[in-house]
């Protein structure tokens, strides 16, 4: 295993990526999808008193970590509450349904732009129903369990009716800047702006952590101590994203007139983390839906005395109070991990095996074709399950650090924001290095 080694820009190299061709429009545009998506995260919904909102969301843990992907917009109850949270689900939903659906699998594989196409506007389609349910869900939760922070005088029929249609449309339109972003900025739009929303909720958990330690030296001591295991578990997160495993391929040789050609020995990277922070981003989607669908339960006055105890017990085995929680929580980590890995077309060992064995490369000591694809498929495997273990325990380490010291107010910038926000950095970064090397900025790039 090697990772790959990074190095800080200096200042040419940031004034030389301003001077590239494209770049700076391509940033320039980044940043002011960014500025709308936080402007838009402001402004709330009418009838809606925040203040009271935000005293009821507090001791809701669901709300609390929903909030922090959609960067305060949950918490004010504004046009674009569920945040990005749709798009995420929508895309979770077709990536699976094309691998059971032959169909699909085809559109997505055989087709070319055309097909994608075809599976982007069938997300874009699942975003819109996904999100007309989770604002249902959300004013259902207003309108019953947190009824008192609607305004006075407001018609709750009207509201829910105008405040539901809203609340799609401003999923519909993060999933838009998202796409923008995507096509004309740099970087993953839908990663980009989970990673804006975890950055703006940090000065609120900084806040929270200043005032429960400002008088207990211990608990000053405890803070000390999980913000240097906060910091391993970066360090952890960049060696897990940048570490590949190198693959030799030795490349025949050709003889042109009285010149040979070829015969250099040259490399396949696979990472160890092939899936970046999409296993972690995903399995935060599915957990929160059992969860959704409990809150619903809860809203729900039932008559049965059976059905409510299952229903508090199922509330409890997903909470992320408890250990059943963190148990679930790694076991998708990984098993996602895996998926994430078996869709990617750079990590495919049959076509691979069958590409080299058309331009007459091999993997010393292994025959071409079926041999070099079982070969690959052993040494995908046993990478994938070492990356995937690896993020599994990484996510888990931050969590049990805020049980063990006892400070559970840093608690929603845990693993799963760490791991996003430094993935999404490095993946920002690489992009730009990308756009750079293209343009031969050498000076940028060396180590």
């Amino acid at each position: 295993m090697q990772m790959g080694k990074m190095k800080p820009p200096n200042m040419e190299d940031i004034v030389s990526m301003f001077q590239t061709s494209g770049l700076k429009t391509k940033l320039i545009f980044t940043f002011a999808m960014i500025a709308i998506f936080r402007f838009c995260a402001q402004i709330p919904l009418f009838g809606i008193n925040n203040e009271v909102f935000a005293n009821i969301a507090s001791g809701n843990n669901i709300i609390g970590f929903l909030d922090l992907f959609s960067g305060g917009a949950l918490g004010n109850v504004s046009i674009i509450a569920l945040g990005i949270g749709p798009f995420i689900t929508a895309s979770i939903i077709m990536q699976l349904l094309a691998v059971i659906i032959p169909s699909l699998e085809q559109l997505q594989k055989e087709e070319g732009e055309a097909g994608r196409r075809k599976i982007s506007q069938y997300t874009r389609v699942f975003t819109v129903v996904i999100a007309a349910f989770q604002s249902f869900v959300f004013l259902a939760f207003l309108t019953s369990q947190a009824s008192a922070a609607i305004l006075p005088g407001v018609n709750k029929g009207m509201f829910f009716v105008g405040s539901m249609l809203i609340l799609t449309a401003g999923a519909v339109f993060v999933m838009w800047l998202a796409e923008l972003i995507t096509e004309k900025g740099i970087g993953n739009g839908g990663s980009l702006l989970i990673f804006c929303g975890i950055l703006a909720g940090i000065p609120v958990y900084a806040s929270r952590t200043s005032q429960l330690v400002a008088y207990d030296p211990k608990m000053q001591l405890g803070l000390v101590v999980l913000l240097g295991i906060f910091f391993a578990t970066m360090v952890l997160i960049v060696i897990m994203q940048e570490a590949i495993r190198k693959v030799i391929i030795v490349n025949p040789k050709r003889q042109v007139g009285n010149k040979v050609y070829g015969g250099i020995s040259t490399f396949i990277p696979f990472k160890l983390n092939p899936g970046g922070v999409m296993p972690i981003i995903f399995a935060v989607a599915i957990l929160l839906f059992p969860s959704t669908v409990l809150s619903i339960a809860n809203s729900i006055h039932v008559q049965s005395q059976i059905l409510k105890t299952i229903v508090t017990k199922m509330t409890l085995f997903f909470s992320p109070q408890g250990i059943s929680y963190y148990i679930i929580y790694f076991v998708l980590i990984v098993a996602l991990t895996f998926f994430y890995a078996s869709i990617m077309p750079n990590m495919q060992p049959k076509e691979i095996a069958t590409n080299l064995k058309k331009y007459g490369s091999s993997i010393p000591g292994i025959k071409p074709g079926r041999p070099t694809a079982e070969a690959l498929d052993k040494i995908l495997s046993r990478t994938t399950f070492i990356g995937a273990m690896g993020l599994g325990i990484i996510a888990l380490i931050p969590s049990v650090a805020s049980y063990i010291t006892n400070i559970t107010t840093l608690q929603g910038i845990g693993a799963t924001s760490l791991i996003i926000m430094v993935g999404v950095a490095l993946d920002f970064i690489n992009q730009i290095k990308t756009h750079l090397l293209a343009r031969n900025y050498d000076s940028f790039l060396k180590d």
